[in-house]
């Protein structure tokens, strides 16, 4: 699989695939691996001006060419390299040098209270037995990679590592979630909570549990009949209220979740029993899913000057002596 992380790193993909002439060799290589005499006839054009296209998406990584010396003298053969292309198009919100990010593994959850069907696993194996709520509380529970439930909550420790005499103005979480229904179901609302420092942010409505196909991070041993992938969603909380994907979901502001100067701050993902829709929880980490990444928490800042002033150590004064010298 090739991985575009950042919509500027693809630049050269781009450009390869800008062609009708290129995608149509993708095309054809993705049927069946062919040398460049075989190809060029497909094509109608030269050799040539194959070689040119090839170069191209050679350096791509799209294609590789190697060369086979049985049958009638050398041949090359071309063929296309990655079975699957990911291209993350959403940007951080704020600019990075105003930014702070961690990422916290599925698993590092510092509370929980969850009901079956319930599970988690890491990317080797499930840890302990599906549906028996008190595994959350085994040690391994820490190596996660995807855990699901149909109704209660997980909460995490977020460090804040904001410079010092910051003032926090947003808090950006991203993950990839879905509903959590007795094998797999795409129609199968389910109404996800989030809290941050105990305060209730917002609902979001997940439509469904997903597994018509595989997850292109899920492995390979993973049960067919099974959470696949998620959604990747972001929620937004600033000043003018909080979102969820750039929509606007409450009143509740930056100013409501009290993250200044704190070394840590709660955020909890919830799905509450007096829901009008209690379809579960799933969160995929990295080897789970679609996006291979784990949750993601990022805050924005700015200086705040008044609590820089208020708790910056007095100027030293100089004594008379050292006057004097």
């Amino acid at each position: 699989m090739l991985h575009i992380e950042k919509l500027s790193d693809g630049l050269n993909l781009f450009k390869a695939l800008g062609s009708d002439v290129r995608l149509e060799i993708v095309r054809l290589l993705v049927e069946q691996p062919m040398n460049m005499n075989e190809l060029a006839g497909k094509l109608h054009i030269t050799n040539g001006a194959l070689t040119t296209h090839i170069k191209k998406l050679e350096e791509c990584g799209v294609v590789a060419v190697s060369s086979d010396s049985g049958g009638h003298g050398n041949q090359k053969i071309c063929q296309v390299v990655p079975d699957k292309l990911l291209i993350n198009v959403k940007n951080a919100l704020l600019p990075a040098e105003n930014t702070c990010s961690v990422d916290l593994k599925v698993g590092r959850y510092s509370s929980c209270r969850v009901y079956p069907t319930c599970g988690l696993s890491t990317a080797d194996r499930i840890i302990g037995v599906v549906d028996d709520y008190r595994y959350f509380s085994h040690p391994d529970h820490f190596d996660a990679d995807i855990l699901w439930f149909i109704q209660g909550y997980v909460e995490y420790q977020v460090p804040n590592f904001a410079p010092m005499y910051r003032h926090i103005t947003q808090v950006t979480v991203s993950a990839e979630l879905s509903s959590e229904a007795p094998g797999v179901n795409s129609q199968w609302p389910s109404d996800i909570s989030f809290y941050i420092n105990d305060v209730f942010v917002g609902t979001w409505t997940s439509p469904g549990d997903f597994g018509d196909v595989r997850g292109i991070f899920t492995p390979d041993w993973w049960f067919p009949n099974w959470n696949q992938y998620g959604l990747l969603k972001m929620l937004t909380v600033n000043d003018r209220g909080a979102f969820m994907d750039g929509l606007k979901i409450s009143d509740v502001s930056i100013r409501d979740l009290d993250l200044d100067q704190k070394p840590l701050f709660n955020l909890r993902f919830a799905v509450d029993y007096k829901a009008a829709h209690v379809g579960g929880l799933t969160i995929f980490g990295k080897t789970f899913g679609n996006y291979a990444q784990d949750i993601q928490v990022s805050l924005g800042y700015v200086t705040d000057k008044a609590s820089a002033r208020e708790t910056a150590p007095p100027p030293r004064q100089e004594s008379l002596d050292e006057q004097d010298s």
